[in-house]
């Protein structure tokens, strides 16, 4: 690394040649601009040191409490982790917090359970909750890394693809990076700024060197990303403008064709986890679910709340961590962005947008999702309530006088226990029917919510993904029209007129009308905030090819010309590349989508079905064989009345699978498009709202149609038997 003298001396002879530069061009030169932006602001607050997060003050506690050294080998793993995470804690922390919570969950729910529950269970649930802990919290810096590395590395194709994009019209590498960093997304476009800033705050002496040392942090992990970068530095050394650009072409090759390589082989080691995954979240737990009612009306100290535990607390953590290692394991290259979050100005279409004349009104769908969510809430606790305030219950169908409310069918049905005088319940098939609001409330209020909230967005970002399939072509026609030695504003009225009908039409068709009737420059025909084509068009592949454009017309149409089918062809590679990709992951995210949308919620509504038949034939036998023992018939029906306890009511066991149904269809949709487009959060929310909505819907429709049929068909059964 060069000394404080060596330094001293370069800006010396920095500033001899400006001087002389200025004497013989008779102009002062332009001072370069300094790296200052909104992207750059929020760096500085995420890399300067900040107010301790909960997690890094836990980890200070626990230090204080106790401390456990992980060796030499582990700590520089777990620091490494750390630093790349941001998290302001030291590997004895980490390692310390991962032992001191565990011990503490272990000592205070197992006090707990004993004080207020009385329940062995509770006490064992916490003793095996605690020590599953202890690994997964010591390895929360490598997740928390894991994650920051993704939502980089999404953006590394795109990355190359500025800079190679810029470097062909213009050999400078410091150029270059600025491009491509206002182009891209957090965290990769901080990356970036952070390499022009170390060299403008003279930590390093060149942008080479800086960008040397950032890429020696993905050493490990995007290796391609480092190989393309080089061959980028190299093409600067090249003698010939025809090695440059081919120097340059390579480049892009290179992380092209390594990101596919590595997604191939990705897919291909995916098919055991994901099987271990559908047999964990889906197969045993409905395999579970089938049985479970028998096992329950035989064991009487079962709880619908011990079932809870297990099904919404226990299996969903254990799929979700399951997932989350799946998802680590994903390579890096390629994704998209929430385009709401790069321009400010989308940040409106995220609310509920009501017109009003020539007015807009804007309404929060979090405000929609609460009111819903409350409204279904209360309808589904409406037995708990009406049995909390002494309503009497409520009967349909024909007359059973061995019923509570005296008809076949009740709402609330409450039973006393003999032995204990406590009364249980609701049984009723109305409370039962009733509780599918409550997985209503909890399903459809989070799918609206996510929904309301990403469906103007999403289009929008679409409508743009079409012009981006559609540019390539069309960039390539303009490419030609400025070849033939048309000027620029009179070329992008040619190719509109070829292109009309399309989206690409539209664009070009808007920025010629902006420089013919507007009076507009190119540039402000393309970038003004108020009336610019890119205003309709928000993309960020779009503005930067435009930007391409705007800088290489400076050097002339031709150049201009060569620049612009350049762009197409690297558009039309990067599109190529990722669709195979997309047909790589093709046949598992099918899989996955087909459990999400179908299969889950109708198996466990099949499930709820048959555990309302099997709650209701038991109910009638209970009560058929209580009837004949209170008559005094032979002792041996004691010991059958013994046989069926209370069992738990189906409106307790429709909300615990519901619930289960709503959180199994969260965790693999967040899995599912993990694997498919990698940290691309608008297109989780999106696909979150639209399969939670429908999942959610699809499992109360075949519950209610199926607990309604097997009650019938159960109800018609006992009549014909007990009455023979």
């Amino acid at each position: 690394m060069p000394s404080e003298i060596d330094r001293e001396r370069l800006r010396n002879l920095v500033e001899v040649y400006k001087r002389n530069i200025e004497r013989e061009l008779g102009a002062k030169l332009q001072q370069p601009k300094q790296i200052s932006s909104t992207e750059y602001q929020e760096f500085k607050k995420q890399y300067m040191p900040r107010h301790l997060s909960l997690y890094e003050k836990l980890c200070s506690l626990s230090e204080k409490f106790i401390k456990v050294k992980p060796n030499e080998k582990n700590a520089q793993s777990m620091q490494e982790n750390i630093s790349i995470a941001h998290l302001n804690a030291t590997p004895a922390g980490v390692l310390s917090f991962s032992y001191f919570a565990p011990i503490f969950i272990i000592l205070f729910g197992s006090l707990l359970s004993f004080a207020l529950l009385q329940s062995t269970f509770f006490i064992m649930f916490f003793f095996i909750v605690g020590l599953s802990l202890m690994r997964p919290l010591a390895k929360f810096p490598e997740y928390a890394a894991n994650s920051w590395r993704l939502k980089a590395s999404n953006q590394m194709v795109l990355c190359t693809f500025y800079v190679v994009t810029y470097m062909r019209h213009t050999s400078n590498l410091e150029n270059a990076i600025e491009f491509a960093s206002e182009h891209l997304a957090p965290p990769l476009s901080l990356d970036l700024k952070k390499v022009l800033w170390d060299v403008e705050s003279e930590k390093y002496a060149s942008i080479k060197e800086s960008m040397d040392m950032y890429l020696e942090t993905w050493k490990k992990w995007n290796l391609e990303f480092i190989e393309s970068f080089h061959l980028v530095e190299a093409s600067l050394y090249e003698t010939s403008e025809s090695r440059r650009l081919n120097s340059l072409d390579k480049a892009l090759d290179v992380i092209l064709d390594e990101t596919y390589e590595k997604m191939l082989h990705y897919a291909h080691n995916l098919q055991s986890p994901i099987t271990m995954l559908h047999m964990l979240g889906i197969i045993l737990p409905i395999l579970g679910l089938v049985i479970l009612p028998l096992v329950v009306a035989f064991m009487e100290n079962a709880k619908w709340y011990h079932i809870a535990t297990i099904y919404n607390v226990t299996l969903p953590i254990a799929v979700y961590f399951l997932g989350k290692n799946i998802l680590s394991r994903r390579p890096t290259g390629y994704g998209e962005n929430d385009i709401s979050e790069e321009n400010p100005e989308l940040k409106r279409y995220k609310n509920i947008i009501i017109k009003v004349g020539n007015a807009e009104l804007s309404l929060s769908p979090l405000v929609v999702s609460v009111l819903l969510g409350i409204f279904l809430l209360i309808l589904g606790l409406s037995p708990l309530i009406l049995h909390a305030v002494n309503s009497p219950d409520i009967g349909f169908g024909e007359e059973d006088l061995t019923s509570s409310c005296g008809k076949k069918f009740c709402l609330l049905s409450y039973r006393e226990n003999e032995t204990t005088g406590q009364e249980t319940g609701p049984y009723g098939l109305g409370a039962a029917l009733l509780s599918l609001s409550v997985t209503l409330a909890l399903g459809l209020s989070i799918g609206i919510f996510y929904k309301l909230r990403s469906k103007n967005i999403i289009k929008i970002r679409e409508r743009s993904k079409q012009l981006e399939l559609e540019f390539a072509n069309a960039m390539f026609q303009l490419g030609n029209r400025l070849g033939d030695g048309l000027p620029a504003e009179i070329a992008f009225g040619k190719v509109a007129s070829v292109m009309e009908g399309t989206v690409s039409g539209s664009f070009f068709e808007l920025v010629s009308t902006n420089i013919r009737k507007l009076g507009m420059s190119v540039q402000t025909a393309i970038f003004d905030p108020l009336h610019g084509a890119l205003v309709k068009f928000p993309s960020n592949l779009i503005e930067s090819s435009m930007k391409v454009l705007t800088q290489s017309l400076k050097k002339g149409p031709l150049i201009a010309a060569q620049a612009l089918t350049n762009v197409s062809r690297y558009i039309k590679e990067i599109h190529k590349v990722n669709e195979r990709l997309k047909d790589l992951m093709a046949d598992i995210i099918s899989s996955m989508v087909s459990q999400i949308k179908f299969l889950t919620p109708a198996i466990a509504g099949i499930v709820i079905g048959i555990t309302s038949m099997v709650g209701t034939i038991l109910g009638k036998l209970g009560q058929q064989l209580g009837q004949l023992t209170s008559e005094g018939t032979e002792g041996a029906n004691i010991g059958l009345v013994g046989l069926f306890g209370e069992g738990i009511p189906t409106y307790h066991f429709q909300i615990i699978v519901g619930i289960y149904v709503v959180q199994i269809t969260y965790i693999l949709t967040v899995l599912a498009n993990g694997i498919e487009n990698g940290s691309d959060t608008l297109m989780e929310k999106y696909q979150l709202g639209q399969n939670l909505t429908k999942s959610t819907i699809l499992y109360c429709i075949i519950s209610l149609i199926v607990m309604i049929l097997f009650n019938v068909l159960a109800s018609t059964i006992l009549t014909t038997t007990l009455n023979a």
